[in-house]
């Protein structure tokens, strides 16, 4: 493998292959136990989280390598998308020793490095997960017909689903909720969905809840945040920036997910900003 030889030239190196969920998170805290430098997560963005989780909060780094189909974390970092060109800027970084604190999202005890969705998405990519072998092939038109589908037939738009409190500050009819650790939420090709701008790994989460799911509603806050700039005010949105904590409950369960990794329905979640929670190999272009 290309990567592998590109790492060994100056480093030790040893590679394990997972092969269910959780099993990179089992050799992330292994990896940080035996007082490893640093763990490259070769994967998508679940692989990535998984691998975030077992090193946060130990002097074990994250190094970021894109594997997967969308690789939303690597991309708003600056990498390239591709694994070649990134292992170039991990050796780089490594051989100068350019490793930076940053901070994390944690939900329900649980880390994610660039966003939960609650609610709608969670739908979405609870349908995409259901057809899993294509993906890799079809990933972007595949959650464009999954996310169309969930809109028109699969999800609620007359009733709320949870209500969001920050602080003092409650919003009890919420059909769709957004938590950023970075910004842009995903990609759509080679488009950003450009929602807040500030939400980066040095500040606190970005929260955004949709109080309508609306045909004309959805059309113009998701056209605004394809042009870039974040997305736009609106009577159906409620922004909030650089937040330290928030919670999200509802009588009944609703569906969320972490990192685009689908994980159930819950009555209950309880966010936090964790700052400077996991080291970071600085292999990337911007911040």
């Amino acid at each position: 493998m290309v990567v592998h030889q590109r790492l060994a030239r100056h480093h030790d190196v040893q590679v394990v292959e997972t092969n269910r969920r959780g099993h990179a998170t089992r050799f992330a805290q292994d990896a940080a136990r035996r007082g490893l430098d640093a763990v490259v997560a070769f994967g998508g963005d679940g692989t990535l989280n998984e691998v975030a989780t077992g090193v946060a909060g130990t002097e074990t780094a994250l190094a970021v390598l894109p594997g997967g189909s969308t690789n939303v974390f690597a991309r708003t970092l600056g990498m390239p998308n591709d694994a070649v060109a990134g292992v170039d800027l991990i050796v780089d970084a490594l051989n100068r020793n350019d490793i930076i604190p940053v901070g994390l999202g944690r939900v329900n005890g649980r880390y994610f490095c660039f966003h939960t969705g609650v609610g709608y998405d969670a739908m979405v990519v609870k349908r995409v997960e259901e057809r899993a072998s294509l993906k890799r092939y079809a990933g972007h038109p595949l959650f464009v017909a999954a996310a169309l589908r969930t809109w028109a037939r699969d999800y609620d738009r007359k009733h709320p689903h949870f209500s969001v409190a920050v602080g003092d500050d409650v919003i009890p009819s919420a059909f769709f909720t957004i938590v950023l650790n970075t910004n842009p939420y995903t990609f759509l090709g080679n488009r950003p969905f450009d929602l807040v701008p500030g939400a980066d790994l040095q500040h606190g989460l970005a929260v955004i809840t949709f109080t309508s799911l609306q045909a004309s509603h959805i059309i113009r806050s998701l056209g605004s945040a394809l042009r870039g700039g974040g997305i736009s005010p609106a009577p159906w949105l409620d922004i909030h920036p650089d937040v330290e904590q928030l919670t999200i409950t509802n009588d009944r369960p609703f569906p969320f997910q972490v990192d685009g990794d689908y994980l159930g329905e819950t009555k209950s979640l309880d966010f936090q900003h964790v700052p400077d929670a996991m080291r970071l190999v600085r292999s990337f272009l911007t911040n």
